[in-house]
């Protein structure tokens, strides 16, 4: 099978793993780092206004709805989008444009906010190319690490069958093996 590629859905994605859950590791712990991430992923032009606490807040609320969202892409429901994701998107600068052969999405403004203004309008690029739905969070509890779902069902669950996968099944075959002889539980 030829994999699922999208730019949209591969810069989602790695905007949500900005955070690592696992190490507790945040690449946008303060509005430096939040500039830094945008800068280097092309979203902020070097040289523009560095990102501020507001803007900072933004982010997190943004990437903590997506990610919450790309958890929800394990069972697709017609619930309406995670609360966080729906508020970070009400307060970033967009419109609609009807320049070129499409429609789009442009951010308004300059600095920050339209950085990850860019960041909504990814949501709408991997909706319309397909990978939106594909893009999800590891069920192991104790990683949530985002990736594209390029199964052919889109049933994978992990980021990892080897590691994450593994953790699960080991810690669901002890538990029932503690539930079928309790006198040998550890």
């Amino acid at each position: 099978m030829t994999e699922t590629r999208s730019g949209a859905a591969l810069l989602l994605r790695d905007f949500v793993n900005s955070l690592d859950v696992e190490c507790d590791a945040d690449q946008l712990a303060t509005p430096a780092k939040l500039t830094e991430w945008l800068t280097g992923h092309g979203l902020l032009p070097p040289g523009s206004p560095a990102a501020d606490e507001r803007a900072l807040a933004m982010a997190i609320d943004l990437r903590a709805g997506l990610r919450e969202a790309m958890h929800a892409h394990h069972a697709p429901s017609t619930e309406a989008l995670p609360p966080e994701l729906e508020a970070a998107l009400a307060n970033l600068p967009l419109r609609v444009t009807l320049t070129g052969s499409h429609p789009a999405l442009v951010p308004l403004g300059t600095g920050a906010p339209a950085a990850l203004a860019r960041l909504a309008a990814a949501i709408m690029e991997s909706s319309a190319d397909g990978t939106w739905t594909r893009l999800k969070v590891c069920l192991e509890r104790t990683c949530r690490w985002a990736f594209l779902d390029t199964s052919k069902n889109r049933s994978r669950n992990w980021c990892s069958m080897r590691v994450c996968g593994n953790r699960t099944k080991t810690r669901a075959y002890r538990a029932r093996s503690r539930i079928s002889s309790p006198e040998h539980s550890p």
